[in-house]
Parts: structure tokens; sequence; C-alpha cells
């Protein structure tokens, strides 16, 4: 006998008790648990969609509260994974399914493992370098996957179907650089649950197999000035697409011998990732930090503050610096204090 909790759902004749049940099987893999991704996570999980995976590298600060709902005062004070934060809330809400939060920066040398073998791939991340590895993933392995910005109080989306519709690469062919972020920008809350919202929409569509009602459009909102603007994909197939058209995945080529550093767009931090994936021992680390700084420590992460400098570390040796946009000075931090 199906759930009743979805007895609203399966009144609403586009989905029904076929559609719920094909719901119930499927699997959606969400990147990003921030603002965006937050939003998606709710959706798919009271939607009743049987696996969520979500995959985000970050963990809860005092600025995410004010639009990232899932989220709340205590989880910032524990400097919580959002990701784990998430699925703490997520499984109360709808016990009855398969949430997995994996604590993860999506890179090159991990995204296929990570997004293969799902239906549909949600775009809940803040930048372009992640959403072209979505891409690449989802045009190699004909996955469907919604893509979704929002900043300031403007937002877009579009569903983007391997060899049906255009590629992420047929209207953006490289990661733009500069622009608008959260971090320098801001944004509103408002606008981050209209364009999630609308990504989950077109979700539910390709997961109950609707085709003929997935949106043709890459939609364009700004809500404090009222305006919405459409431009049709149907026909904007560029047929010298790297990706889609000559099977180039460009964005999954990595080396397996470098550091992968990132200064992150308007947070004053950098990221390093080892190329090999370490094995940390955070109670160690606390022991021999503790004499060096101020150190707190939960079982997903610790963090070490020295001086004007705050080191994020994580157990596979991913280390967060903030207090510094200078790579150099990161690379310096992260030598000392982690080793090389």
């Amino acid at each position: 006998m199906m759930d009743t909790r979805y007895s609203r759902q399966l009144l609403f004749a586009p989905i029904g008790a076929s559609g719920q049940e094909k719901l119930d099987t499927s699997r959606v893999v969400i990147v990003g648990a921030g603002a965006l991704g937050a939003v998606l996570a709710n959706h798919m999980v009271r939607a009743g969609v049987g696996h969520v995976r979500i995959i985000d590298r970050d963990f809860v600060e005092p600025s995410n509260l004010q639009r990232q709902m899932l989220y709340d005062e205590e989880d910032a004070a524990n400097h919580l994974p959002k990701v784990i934060a998430a699925a703490e809330k997520l499984k109360r809400i709808n016990s009855s399914i398969t949430v997995e939060p994996i604590i993860a920066d999506i890179t090159a040398a991990n995204a296929e493992e990570l997004l293969k073998g799902f239906d549909v791939i949600l775009d809940g991340t803040d930048n372009f370098a992640t959403r072209f590895l979505i891409n690449d993933v989802a045009i190699k392995h004909g996955i469907p996957w919604v893509y979704g910005g929002a900043v300031s109080a403007k937002g877009m989306f579009t569903a983007i179907r391997p060899h049906i519709t255009p590629c992420l690469r047929c209207f953006i062919p490289e990661p733009p650089t500069g622009g608008e972020t959260c971090d320098t920008a801001g944004v509103i809350g408002p606008i981050i649950h209209i364009v999630a919202s609308y990504q989950a929409t077109e979700a539910l569509k390709l997961l109950i197999g609707d085709e003929k009602n997935v949106n043709p459009n890459l939609e364009h909102m700004e809500i404090w000035r009222n305006m919405h603007t459409r431009m049709n994909m149907s026909n904007k197939r560029n047929p010298e697409c790297p990706t889609c058209n000559k099977g180039i995945f460009q964005f999954l080529e990595f080396s397996d011998k470098e550091d992968t550093v990132t200064s992150l767009c308007g947070r004053d931090s950098v990221q390093i990732s080892p190329a090999t994936e370490q094995r940390l021992n955070l109670e160690k680390l606390e022991q021999r930090f503790m004499p060096l700084g101020e150190v707190e420590r939960n079982k997903f992460l610790l963090r070490f503050r020295t001086g004007e400098y705050t080191l994020i570390v994580f157990p596979n040796g991913r280390v967060v610096i903030q207090g510094t946009d200078d790579t150099t000075v990161a690379r310096t931090l992260y030598a000392k204090y982690i080793g090389s």
C-alpha cells in the first residue's frame, strides 16, 4: 500500500500511482548541499525518490543560515559538514528512503565514480568548474542533468538531456571566469527557492518519464525587478561541440601527480586537495597543533587557527586555508602543518 504521505502527490494526475512507483525506485545525485542543494534535497526526499546521494565539500557556517534552509545555528556552531547536517534532517523527514551523504570535492579524479549510475544529476553547485565536470560525466554516461544557478536576485535553469538537447558546452563553450558570485554580489533567499523548485520539477518529469513536458528552454529570471526571459534551446546543439558531438571529455582528464589548488572566489580562502588521497588521524593532529594555536575537532574535520590563518583539515588530506587567497601562501602553510 502506497505511503499516505504521498496522497496529495498521487492526486496530481501527471504523477499518480505509476509515477510514484517510478520515483520510489529512482536514484538521484545532488552535487552541492548549499543553498540550491538544500532545497533540491528537500524536494527529492519529500517526493519519495528512493535513493538520494548528496555530495558536498563544505561545512556549515553562520553566513549560510540566511538562505540554506536545512541548517541551523547548532550545525554552524558544531562546524558540521553540510551533507551530514542535511542527511540527519532529511532522514527525519522521510525515513523510508535512502539518503547517502558524501563529504567530497568533485574533481576529474572522482567525478565519474561519484556521479555515474544515477537516473538524474541535479546541479546544486556554485561554480562552473564543477558544472563542466558534471556535463562531461552526464554526456559520457547518458545521464540527464538539470543545471541551475542563482546570485543576487537573478537565477537560471535548464534541463540537459544527452544527445537530445544542447549540452552545457554547446551554449557555454568554456568555463567563464570572473563574474558575480554569492560571496561578491550577495543573494536573497527567495531566488534560491524559485530556481531550485524549477529544477526539482524538471527532475520529477525526467524520473517518471514525462519527456514531452520537460521544459525546452533556458529560463532566466530577475525577481527584484520582476523580469523573466527564456531562450528555446531545442535547436541550439552545436555541431562542433567537443563534448556532445565529438565525444571529447577534456574536463575528466587529470594528473595523479599534482595537488589541486583552488582559490575560492570571494571567500579569502584556498583549497588544497592532494593528488593522492591521504588518511590523516585528526586526533593526533589535534595533539600536535594544540601548543601552536586554537584547535577544534569533530569526527569529520579539524579547525586549527594560527595567527591570521585558519586551516580546516579533512581526514582525506583536503585542507581549506582561510585568511588568504594567495595560493603560494596556502601551499606554504599546507607544507608546514600537514606535510608535502
